[in-house]
């Protein structure tokens, strides 16, 4: 398997020198990758409507994520880079298409763009993007992206953009982070990989049993879409960890990342160390 490493970033805080030791235990330690999601902007939480979904508040930080991976490609070698996701409908597309391929020259061709839709209307807001269209424009905006990254010019007219004969940029995979219904339906259609929000229970099994219908359904190959699932240290013990881990090879898994975050780990020394504890009991999962 892929194994790599989410990272912990509300957690790190904004010392580069800590980021730095951190990517480079993960690649030190054999891990294959680097994961992390995003907010452009974080919200207070207080007097939100029943709807709100957000865990995170006012007081968590958030670096941004091309700037960070621009900074961690060039302190390590050999490490890959995901977006575990981007919350994609925020941002202009053609500025994604060339962020996304400038980090991808930096860290030699070894990022996955995933993607997701958002959730947080305050960002949306905040930024001028309608909330109620993300969907729909995130489905065009994929389209534009491998556009942008394959064709020798592009000219396109669709209902979110034109784009008047432009030179291509350089192709990146698309994934796609998705847990409503209609999300997973969208990845099944046009990614070229999902990360779930399940786990390696009869749940799990059963949801991703559902999402190789809809693959399926769209007249794709399952075992064409790569699947990336994510083993938490909170609350766990290493050998649980190991026993999730597995059951994520065991579903068909190419891919997973461990997450530290939330562990009440407070250094990152500590954040390092259980990494190292994860490698060690898992050594049999690493590529």
């Amino acid at each position: 398997m892929h194994v790599g490493a989410l990272l912990p970033q509300t957690e790190l805080g904004s010392d580069p020198q800590r980021l730095k030791a951190w990517a480079q235990a993960v690649e030190d330690l054999g891990y294959s990758h680097v994961a992390a999601y995003e907010h452009v902007l974080g919200a207070e939480r207080a007097d939100r409507p029943p709807t709100w979904r957000g865990v995170y508040d006012i007081s968590d930080s958030w670096h941004e994520i091309f700037v960070v991976y621009g900074h961690l490609a060039a302190v390590t070698k050999r490490l890959g880079f995901a977006t575990s996701v981007l919350v994609l409908p925020l941002r202009p597309t053609a500025l994604v298409a060339k962020q996304a391929a400038e980090i991808d020259i930096l860290c030699g061709g070894r990022l996955r763009l995933g993607v997701g839709i958002g959730w947080n209307h305050v960002e949306f807001e905040a930024l001028g993007v309608e909330f109620r269209s993300r969907a729909r424009r995130m489905e065009e905006q994929i389209e534009v992206l491998r556009l942008l990254w394959t064709n020798e010019r592009v000219d396109y007219a669709g209902r979110f953009h034109r784009i008047d004969r432009v030179p291509p940029q350089r192709p990146i995979p698309i994934w796609i982070g998705a847990d409503a219904e209609p999300a997973v339906r969208r990845a099944a259609r046009i990614a070229d990989g999902w990360f779930p929000y399940l786990q390696p229970d009869d749940e799990g099994r059963a949801r991703l049993e559902r999402f190789r219908e809809y693959v399926r359904e769209a007249g794709r190959d399952p075992k064409a879409l790569g699947l990336e699932g994510r083993v938490a240290a909170a609350k766990r013990t290493p050998e649980e960890w190991v026993r999730t881990a597995e059951g994520f090879r065991d579903m068909g898994f190419g891919w997973i990342q461990f997450n530290t975050m939330r562990a009440g780990l407070s250094t990152v020394d500590e954040h390092i160390d259980a990494l190292r504890r994860f490698r060690d009991v898992a050594t049999h999962l690493f590529d």
